[in-house]
């Protein structure tokens, strides 16, 4: 494990999962892949309560990991591999709260779809919905976690190891961060609110 993300959803983390693994870091771990190894469930269910995890294991195949569930234990992991470097992605907290009201609260509070997706909500909702936000969804208590979050982050990893970063800035101080040079071609921007509703007939 290289890279670790410790920002939330919808802070450009499915960006910076194309440009991670555009940069060598492939693959890298996402929410999306919870979706694609459903074995992988249970574990981050038992962690998201306080369980043991062997995260070398579960994360054995990945050189980065980016987006929740990963970032809710970026404290753990920061123990687990203590080599490896942290991107905390970030922007503007309004601008945050609007791109998340629209696509992630509404799936939280959609009812128990059934098994085996049933499985995957539970540990969203838990580990996003209760841990994160104590399921109060408004916007003063949703932008406060955020803000939490990231003073945490900052307050706690070493400069050294962690790179405060919007994916508007690009590939430059990305590269300069993981010591790899620029590409030549465009950043990539991907999962738009527009693509997340479309994909989750929101």
């Amino acid at each position: 494990m290289k890279v670790l993300g410790a920002g939330f959803g919808r802070t450009g983390t499915h960006s910076l999962k194309l440009a991670l693994e555009q940069l060598g870091f492939a693959p890298c771990y996402h929410m999306t892949e919870v979706f694609v190894h459903p074995e992988h469930v249970p574990v981050w269910d038992r962690a998201a309560h306080g369980e043991p995890t062997d995260w070398k294991s579960l994360l054995a195949p990945y050189p980065a990991a980016v987006d929740w569930p990963v970032c809710n234990f970026w404290r753990e992991l920061s123990q687990a591999f203590p080599d490896a470097k942290f991107i905390l992605t970030e922007r503007d907290p309004e601008a945050w709260y609007k791109s998340i009201s629209q696509t992630i609260i509404p799936l939280l509070q959609r009812e128990m779809p059934p098994e085996p997706m049933g499985a995957h909500f539970r540990m969203t909702r838990f580990a996003i919905g209760e841990q994160i936000f104590g399921n109060d969804y408004g916007k003063d208590n949703v932008i406060a976690a955020y803000k939490r979050h990231n003073a945490q982050v900052k307050a706690t990893l070493p400069a050294a190891r962690l790179l405060i970063w919007d994916s508007p800035q690009g590939w430059a101080p990305l590269c300069a961060f993981l010591g790899v040079p620029v590409p030549a071609t465009p950043f990539p921007k991907t999962n738009s609110t527009e693509e997340f509703r479309a994909r989750a007939q929101l």
